[in-house]
């Protein structure tokens, strides 16, 4: 099958894309790969890296105020769906997949002007600019979130499939996480991440909450702070402290997460769709900490999707302290029938064949067009 991939702008649209194409590749052994992504995205390193070849056009999105640059965007959208044109008449390929980020938007647009099948995905509970601008054009929609169809009222098609990133995840070895983390394999693992460029409430709610840790030296706790946050971190804590406390990690970056979930007991995070998918892959009970600082408030709806299913706690961050982070990872983890519970419902959220169902699909719309 030869598939073109589209997604761009932050991890949460590029690694689902990564996890459809590793699960084509699987079933479809021969499969060829091309992703068109933007210039300045984190999509023009990541992508390379995996072995897949990479083009990039030049895009923005469009700001909500009225603004000149608006005009400069859809000159670049035009340029772009040109450039789209272009690139997919060379590759030819059987379907094209978008998984959200301004990108999508000129290569999917193209693919339908070119008779080419396509699919966009929606990781969040909420539908941003460009997937549903999109959802007109496509050939199918794939959503993460039972019940987030209803949000596509002009698409052809529209499929519950989960976010493909989980069925990544739900792979992962949970002994070499321990290991890596040089940790017993009977620890109880409270990961707390501020995603990959770190969160600066829930680094402030860490250095207040590490006195109180000396109380839960049963837990392990494990903090992927960003690199930004990385040095300050270490030394707020230990000019608090003394030194670090004995049961808490403090790590700029982690690059086996997969791994690393797959030992956590609790999680401490945002609710970014991709980062959820892979929780409840592995039944991970979560205390979400929702960004306020996304469009629509997505997050918050993530957050709260979680919430009603009873495999999470929620935490808006002007109500976030050292003392309340603290006190919701307690009530969650020493009572062993709450935190039983949770996982359960996390669990039955998952997804694990996410990425498969994708490519059911894909494979659909080629014996189809």
């Amino acid at each position: 099958m030869r598939v073109v991939l589209s997604g761009g702008g932050t991890g949460g649209h590029i690694y689902p894309a990564l996890a459809v194409a590793s699960q084509c590749a699987k079933e479809f052994p021969g499969s060829e790969f091309l992703y068109i992504g933007g210039k300045r995205g984190l999509e023009s390193s990541i992508v390379p890296q995996q072995g897949i070849p990479f083009e990039a056009i030049e895009i923005t999105g469009f700001r909500r105020k009225l603004s000149f640059d608006n005009v400069k965007t859809v000159m670049r959208f035009l340029k772009g769906v040109q450039t789209s044109k272009k690139l997919l008449k060379e590759f030819k390929p059987d379907v094209v997949i978008g998984t959200g980020g301004y990108v999508c938007g000129p290569v999917v647009y193209a693919a339908a002007k070119l008779g080419i099948p396509s699919i966009i995905h929606e990781q969040n509970a909420i539908p941003g600019l460009t997937n549903r601008f999109l959802s007109k054009y496509a050939s199918t929609v794939a959503v993460s979130f039972e019940g987030s169809e209803k949000a596509f009222p002009a698409a052809r098609n529209v499929i519950y499939t989960g976010n493909p990133r989980a069925t990544t995840v739900y792979a992962a070895d949970k002994q070499r996480g321990f290991e890596s983390l040089g940790l017993p394999s009977s620890s109880s693992v409270v990961l707390v991440v501020g995603g990959s460029q770190g969160a600066r409430a829930i680094n402030q709610a860490m250095v207040e909450m590490a006195p109180l840790l000396k109380q839960s030296e049963h837990l392990k706790f494990v903090y992927v702070t960003g690199d930004r946050y990385y040095a300050s971190t270490v030394e707020a804590i230990s000019a608090k402290l003394g030194e670090l406390p004995a049961n808490l990690q403090v790590l700029p970056y982690v690059h086996n997460m997969p791994e690393v979930l797959a030992c956590t007991s609790l999680i401490v995070n945002r609710a970014g769709a991709s980062f959820l998918a892979e929780i409840t892959a592995l039944g991970i009970p979560a205390i979400l900490i929702p960004s306020p600082n996304v469009t629509n408030n997505h997050q918050e709806k993530n957050a709260r999707a979680l919430e009603s299913a009873g495999a999470a706690e929620v935490i808006l961050e002007p109500e976030l302290t050292g003392q309340s982070l603290y006190a919701s990872i307690e009530r969650v983890m020493s009572d062993l029938r709450r935190h039983s519970a949770m996982s359960t419902a996390s669990r039955a959220l998952g997804k694990p064949d996410s990425a498969h169902l994708i490519v059911g699909e894909m494979e659909r719309l080629v014996k189809h067009q």
